[in-house]
């Protein structure tokens, strides 16, 4: 059975829905972006989080000694690296703090896949390319391209609840939900309890039945 994350996460409501619905992985994003929060704000959300949930910190080319005080701080569990960021950083990263590692690879074509495959990462990313964003397209990308790999990997980019069940077919570790669960721009309670629901397949309702605030 697939996990879920949901990411985005910037409101203390926030933080109650998921507390309620329980995924698996949530996530903060440090990097530009109009689900950014900073160091801070973080901090306060995590102190609310259900202890069973683990705090994704989600960065792009950000400086390897912030993203080890966030670490050591116990403000996030796990680094997502959605960037540039290499081989050479990976391992300069994990020299400094044992928490796991997510490395986001933004998909043009089967190449990209192939590519990330080799980083040693703990997990994989596959999200949307897009020359201007490094994430929160909201849009997928041909899956049908996922090649075969023992890395595990969480699936990004535009999942939401009309396609939900295809991308669980190609068997990811992870489904990772932004968008997909959200109502004018803000996280929705009962959208991230029927997707979490429908990944664990205990689905609640149809698409046509949620309530959209």
């Amino acid at each position: 059975m697939a996990k879920i994350k949901i990411c985005g996460l910037r409101r203390e409501k926030d933080i109650e829905a998921v507390n309620a619905a329980l995924p698996d992985y949530i996530g903060f994003v440090f990097a530009k972006s109009k689900r950014q929060i900073d160091e801070k704000r973080a901090r306060v959300l995590k102190a609310s989080l259900n202890p069973s949930i683990k705090a994704v910190g989600v960065f792009v080319n950000e400086d390897i000694r912030n993203i080890t005080r966030l670490c050591t701080s116990k403000v996030i569990d796990i680094i997502q690296l959605h960037g540039d960021e290499n081989e050479d950083y990976i391992k300069r990263l994990k020299d400094c703090v044992p928490n796991k590692i997510i490395k986001a690879i933004r998909v043009k074509g089967p190449e990209d896949m192939e590519i990330g495959i080799r980083f040693t990462c703990d997990y994989l990313l596959f999200d949307t390319y897009h020359a201007k964003k490094y994430g929160g397209t909201g849009k997928s990308f041909d899956w049908s391209n996922i090649p075969n790999t023992k890395k595990p990997y969480f699936l990004a980019g535009g999942i939401n609840f009309d396609n939900i069940k295809q991308a669980i077919q190609h068997n990811p570790y992870c489904i990772d939900v932004s968008s997909g669960v959200e109502s004018s721009g803000y996280k929705d309670p009962i959208k991230i309890m029927d997707m979490v629901a429908m990944v664990r397949e205990n689905y609640v309702s149809t698409p046509e039945q949620i309530v959209r605030k």
